[in-house]
């Protein structure tokens, strides 16, 4: 019993490693400068934005393709694709990314590169065109928003970001509750791209609190109302 015991322990050890190799092989996760930089050197290459259409629209990499990870026809959209040729996919944090990334593994596609940290990292590190074009809240209208005797809780969330949908009814819950020594502003990132590049955020949800326009406590992810509520105290 012992025996056929260790032999079970052995078997699975050597599945895990090999299913850890396929990935290894099939699936190169990179980050932004080394993925732009395979991307260039690359022939034949297909670049497959996996966000939302209206994400999309908004702007994207050059010569990418939209299918939607989120949309009902993902898997027969990826289909059409050719299997020989390299996968460069991104997103906008990287979760629908390598989401997308083990379905086209799963699909039959051999030679998948994801981009780590999506386009928030992409456009922190500089790799977006430069552009003089303002959208959204611009840093100086950021400022004034700090401009109170109360403490500040910003909000940078986006609609598809699946922990920030879980946040939003105790976060709107909370506006109405703290109001009276608390401001709670929510930012959309999908509207603010100027202001999401010049702070850098990384991360979807991220959560500031500043007190007298200094910034005390920063939180990238999800946090349960009454941890937040915690460190509003």
């Amino acid at each position: 019993m012992k025996l056929l015991s260790k032999f079970c322990i052995i078997f699975l050890s050597l599945s895990i490693v090999s299913c850890n190799g396929q990935n290894a092989k099939n699936i190169k996760n990179l980050e932004p400068k080394a993925f732009s930089e395979t991307l260039k050197t690359t022939t034949n290459a297909q670049i497959i934005d996996v966000r939302t259409p209206q994400e999309f629209a908004a702007g994207h990499l050059e010569n990418a393709q939209n299918i939607d990870w989120l949309g009902d026809n993902f898997d027969a959209n990826a289909q059409k694709l050719d299997k020989t040729k390299p996968i460069f996919i991104y997103c906008k944090t990287n979760n629908r990314s390598s989401q997308a990334a083990e379905k086209l593994e799963e699909l039959g596609f051999k030679n998948i590169y994801n981009m780590k940290g999506g386009l928030l990292k992409w456009d922190a590190e500089g790799l977006s065109k430069p552009t003089d074009r303002i959208i959204g809240v611009c840093p100086q209208e950021f400022a004034e928003l700090l401009n109170t005797d109360k403490k500040v809780l910003i909000d940078f969330y986006a609609e598809w970001c699946a922990p920030c949908k879980k946040m939003t009814p105790y976060l709107l819950k909370m506006q109405n509750e703290m109001a009276d020594k608390v401001v709670i502003i929510r930012l959309n990132a999908d509207e603010n791209p100027t202001l999401i590049k010049e702070m850098k955020i990384l991360e979807l949800p991220t959560l500031i609190i500043y007190e007298n326009k200094v910034e005390k406590w920063k939180n990238s992810g999800y946090i349960s109302e009454e941890d937040l509520k915690k460190q509003l105290q």
